[in-house]
């Protein structure tokens, strides 16, 4: 699907044509729109190629007269009843009259500025309206960074209260989150320090600061992710520690009982035997019961001695 869009009154309208300025947002297209994107903008196959891989890696390319950038931003998905967060890669191409973006899928940076919803971002102006959809997309970073972290505390708190496989399972998936966020962060951070050399797209000074700015948003979301993913890291350790040490106290009550049941059962297998001559007290039946609860008492404290465990 191919639409259009221009800056119209300071607010991105959709338009019903192309015109010279216009933001070109071609998502999920069919084979005759990738012909038409290749034909009517006169843009490499190599780059359009790269633009529609699904795991391409952030970086920036150039050839003839268009520049590729590719980015990796977030993704937010509700599988199965629950928050699902992954990367996926964005093609933006700078032509001579136009910037156009190529994803696989529906992005919310993308239709947050289709929807208007990102004011006083001027379409005609390609570096400037480029740098804002990457300066949304490190806010994107930030934003679902901060409900990862939420939703690790929450998942911590239930486990101080029970260690379930749910549980467990849930931060596996939050591990692995933070996991796609960081390894996308530093690619974008590659690739941000490469534009801001001004090889690749020329940079005015409002562009200049504009990109440091971007970098700056990216290198906190950067530390963020590590340090989230280092705090759980060590979680799941400690919480794996808590379960090995429960593992072993419950063991350790289950040899006690063990050794407890024992006794009697051993004395009465001794009084249960039919010997010649008869077992001492054998006339007297509460004998081997007596004799099992003092054997019982004594396991018992020898048990409770913190020196033994």
């Amino acid at each position: 699907m191919v639409n259009y869009y221009k800056t119209v009154n300071g607010r991105i309208e959709e338009i019903p044509n192309y015109e010279p300025g216009c933001w070109v947002n071609c998502v999920s297209p069919e084979d005759n729109e990738v012909q038409y994107l290749l034909d009517f903008f006169n843009i490499p196959p190599e780059l359009l190629r790269s633009a529609l891989d699904e795991e391409e890696s952030a970086h920036i390319d150039s050839e003839d007269d268009t520049t590729l950038i590719i980015i990796d931003v977030p993704v937010v998905e509700r599988v199965s009843g629950s928050i699902s967060y992954s990367t996926m890669p964005i093609g933006i191409m700078i032509t001579e009259n136009n910037v156009i973006t190529v994803a696989l899928r529906e992005s919310t940076i993308l239709t947050e500025f289709s929807e208007g919803v990102v004011r006083n971002v001027m379409t005609n102006f390609k570096t400037h309206f480029v740098l804002h959809i990457m300066l949304r997309m490190a806010s994107k970073y930030l934003q679902y960074l901060k409900q990862i972290d939420k939703i690790s505390n929450r998942i911590e708190r239930s486990l101080r209260r029970s260690a379930k496989n749910k549980e467990l399972e849930q931060l596996l998936d939050v591990e692995k989150s933070l996991v796609y966020f960081s390894s996308s962060l530093k690619s974008d951070e590659i690739t941000l320090e490469k534009i801001m050399r001004g090889r690749y797209i020329k940079l005015y000074e409002e562009d200049q600061d504009l990109l440091e700015d971007v970098l700056i948003e990216v290198k906190q979301a950067v530390d963020m992710a590590a340090i989230y993913l280092n705090i759980l890291n060590g979680t799941m350790d400690v919480f794996a520690s808590i379960i090995s040490n429960n593992l072993n106290i419950v063991m350790k009550i289950q040899a006690s009982l063990t050794l407890l049941v024992s006794v009697p059962t051993v004395i009465s297998g001794i009084y249960g035997m039919n010997i010649i001559g008869g077992l001492p007290f054998d006339q007297l039946w509460w004998f081997p019961i007596a004799i099992s609860a003092v054997l019982m008492v004594i396991m018992y404290i020898i048990l409770k001695r913190k020196d033994m465990f």
